[in-house]
């Protein structure tokens, strides 16, 4: 396959990640030869060394960081340090908010940034290129942490990650066109108002809207895992006419 992408880890929230009950490596990216993980949680390093093939993360051309929280950025230090082989090697790009790299809740390690070849600052709505491989940022999402989805362009196709936010209307039109919409759901049901993630009836309503022609769903919380993210996948594909697959560790599916 020239284009895919593998989940090297499908858990999200704290209990999911503290237990490990779904590992929280992030996703690998291999689109057009470049080699890309985005969002590196804890044990990302681990789940590369453990994939079959084995990622080498020597290899790797980019990190890509949506937002700070430390379920998506844990890994990104030893990550940067692997790419660059300890700063032998100038080399690699990392793209992530100013917050992940300016303030009290700076991720990246300052003694680690001058190892990488380039680093990019993502903002709302911004395009951006890795030697030909082209993507975008959504608008900001409503999230503690500043957050962007990622929306790739693969010669027509558009791949869009629909990561942590809480539900508002202006994301209809920000992933509108997308084919394969990967969407994070820590939530089954929200029963306390106030919490920045989306739920089954969010993400019913952003399918019937957005209407791509593949939906996978991941970063799962406790209340999904107990709703088993199989039958929900199956129950809203049922609803809504779209093709609904649960990632799930290890998956790989082709762009």
């Amino acid at each position: 396959m020239d284009n895919y992408i593998k989940f090297l880890g499908t858990g999200g929230a704290r209990f999911v990640v503290a237990r490990q009950l779904r590992h929280s490596g992030g996703v690998y990216l291999h689109f057009k030869g470049k080699k890309i993980i985005m969002d590196p949680g804890p044990g990302t390093l681990v789940r590369c060394a453990a994939s079959r093939p084995p990622i080498d993360v020597a290899g790797l051309d980019a990190l890509i960081l949506t937002h700070a929280h430390i379920d998506h950025s844990n890994d990104v230090n030893i990550l940067i340090d692997g790419m660059t082989e300890g700063g032998i090697k100038k080399r690699g790009a990392l793209f992530a908010p100013g917050e992940c790299l300016e303030g009290e809740n700076a991720v990246v390690l300052k003694y680690l940034r001058p190892f990488l070849e380039r680093i990019e600052i993502l903002s709302a709505g911004r395009n951006y290129e890795l030697d030909g491989v082209r993507f975008s940022t959504s608008v900001r999402h409503k999230h503690p942490a500043e957050t962007y989805g990622i929306i790739f362009d693969l010669d027509g196709v558009r791949l869009s990650f629909l990561v942590d936010t809480l539900f508002f209307k202006e994301l209809i039109e920000s992933y509108r066109g997308t084919d394969v919409l990967v969407i994070n759901i820590v939530r089954y049901e929200t029963l306390k108002p106030g919490i920045m993630h989306l739920d089954i009836g969010d993400v019913t309503g952003i399918l019937q809207e957005i209407r791509p022609k593949k939906a996978v769903l991941t970063h799962f919380g406790m209340t999904m895992l107990r709703a088993k993210p199989r039958d929900v996948a199956a129950a809203l594909a049922r609803e809504t006419g779209i093709e609904v697959i649960a990632a799930s560790d290890g998956m790989t599916v082709p762009v």
